[in-house]
């Protein structure tokens, strides 16, 4: 017998909006390295989508920090998850994650914004060259492990979740996956909207790589959301329950079928392979396609912290 509660949600939409920010910044930030490294070398911090990522990113994880603090119960007792570390629990391991993930944030938005910071500063505050000198020295390094600090936190997101216990639909281990995922698509998006709001121009070499990797990963998206809730009806009982329960008939069905996997996903999609095939992109059409991804990123993670604390075990 499925058991539906709807006042005593754990967690509410504070939380979703958390997960959201969280994803888009460690996707921004993934995306920048790409796009320095494979397409951009040197100049990348010339670049309009740089520029835009590199702003989105401290601010979107900042944000997001900011309103989870707000949602606790007992706010001003945050510093106590700084100072006393649990390594068995999902909070203190993900605050760390998240401390150490902003620390190479900078560094790397730094070297990257080195030319014109050297500059600036070359007259007025001469110890930072050093520090930017020194920090230049380790830059492989210091790359490296933000990517693999990026992708820690986007699949983070979705671990948080498992935290909340007898909930069948949140204790699905594709979950991380699906939301790193969407993760990724969330920090391309918001690159290109911020770009083009910068003076990028749509048919940029940038816009054509995000475009050609945003495709697969669309793909994946669709491939992990059918693994996600097919997982769920295999195993029976009340996960079965709850992934009927969340794709019913009901307002999170219509936010699922319409939002989710229609605009959110197919959307952008169609939008993305009409670019890919035409010789010119146009400023609506990349603005469009960032904004239906941004919504179907937040639907969902609206759809999974909703939906999957209607069922319990």
């Amino acid at each position: 017998m499925s058991a539906l509660h709807f006042d005593t949600l754990v967690w509410h939409w504070p939380i979703a909006i958390y997960l959201f920010l969280a994803g888009v910044s460690a996707g921004a930030m993934f995306f920048a390295v790409l796009l320095k490294h494979f397409v951009l070398k040197q100049n990348a911090y010339q670049s309009g989508f740089i520029r835009a990522a590199c702003i989105v990113a401290p601010v979107a994880v900042m944000a997001g920090l900011g309103i989870l603090v707000a949602d606790l119960t007992k706010p001003l007792d945050f510093w106590k998850i700084l100072v006393f570390y649990n390594p068995k629990s999902v909070m203190s391991m993900g605050v760390l994650i998240l401390l150490i993930y902003q620390v190479f944030m900078f560094m790397w938005i730094g070297l990257t914004f080195r030319k014109p910071v050297d500059a600036w500063c070359e007259s007025r505050f001469p110890i930072v060259l050093k520090l930017t000198a020194l920090l230049a020295r380790f830059e492989a390094t210091i790359t490296g492990l933000l990517v693999i600090l990026s992708l820690a936190l986007g699949a983070y997101t979705g671990f948080l979740l498992s935290a909340l216990p007898g909930y069948p639909m949140l204790k699905n281990p594709v979950l991380p996956l699906l939301f790193l995922a969407s993760g990724l698509s969330s920090g391309a998006a918001s690159s290109l909207l911020g770009g083009v709001l910068m003076n990028g121009k749509p048919n940029d070499k940038e816009v054509h790589f995000i475009h050609k990797v945003e495709i697969p990963l669309i793909l994946v998206e669709i491939v992990l959301i059918f693994t996600f809730f097919m997982g769920l009806v295999l195993t029976g009982g009340q996960s079965k329950i709850a992934a009927f329960n969340a794709l019913g008939y009901g307002f999170w069905g219509w936010i699922f079928w319409v939002g989710i996997i229609g605009l959110g996903l197919s959307g952008p999609l169609a939008m993305n392979l009409f670019m890919t095939t035409t010789s010119k992109r146009k400023w609506a059409y990349v603005a469009g396609t960032a904004c239906l991804s941004l919504i179907g990123v937040l639907l969902l993670r609206n759809f999974i912290l909703y939906t999957g604390q209607m069922t319990i075990a």
